[in-house]
């Protein structure tokens, strides 16, 4: 498998942000190779193939940070085997990190901006009181918001709805006096808008392997 890690940092052209490979499709080989270009910070979706991984790239310095949705169930198994947690949109996953995790856990507020009933995360407007019920939470680190866009080819779609994750950071500024500076948006098909719209946390996939960048 070639790499294209050297041509899409520089598109992203900003030192600040942090590239997360979405592994889901890479098998452990693949990551190693990658990680031999230089990414470090790796996203997987699902627990199972997230600690088979993590046994299989023991010997590594990986940032790991799950990126799929996590069942309040399966919490226990990887908890405390990840860095960050991309999908926190329930109060009982927040309870079960706090019952479960050994120190503070980096996580994003996932926030359903397109509002597509096939994806998970927050209604936008019910974000503030969400963020209320969980900041007691001392193992939970909240330090920013989630969002996808649509899978489109409309711009003007894709900009409105990373827009409303810029908006509501204002408003978790001025309301709760919380200063969420991380954004977790941008995949391989929109992560250049999302530069844009002050993304700090990228995750992608086949655009680091695909020439098409």
């Amino acid at each position: 498998m070639i790499f294209y890690t050297d041509i899409v940092l520089k598109k992203i052209n900003n030192p600040l942000i942090t590239v997360v490979a979405a592994t889901k499709y890479f098998n452990s080989e693949e990551m190693r190779d990658l990680y031999n270009t230089g990414i470090t910070h790796f996203g997987e979706n699902r627990v199972e193939i997230m600690l088979q991984k993590q046994n299989e790239l023991a010997d590594l310095k990986i940032t790991w940070h799950l990126i799929g949705t996590l069942q309040t169930k399966k919490a226990k198994k990887i908890i405390n085997t990840i860095d960050y947690l991309h999908s926190l949109d329930t109060v009982k996953l927040a309870e079960e990190i706090q019952k479960r995790r050994t120190e503070k856990l980096n996580c994003f507020i996932q926030i359903n901006i397109s509002d597509e009933e096939s994806k998970h995360g927050l209604n936008p407007n019910n974000a503030i009181e969400f963020i209320e019920k969980i900041k007691q939470f001392d193992k939970i680190n909240i330090i920013g918001l989630m969002g996808m866009a649509k899978l489109t080819s409309d711009e003007d779609i894709i900009n409105n709805e990373f827009q409303k994750l810029n908006n509501l950071q204002i408003e978790i500024k001025n309301r709760l006096d919380l200063d969420l500076k991380e954004l977790s948006i941008g995949m391989s098909n929109d992560y250049l808008i999302a530069v844009k719209h002050n993304a700090t946390f990228l995750r992608l996939g086949s655009v680091l392997f695909k020439k098409e960048v």
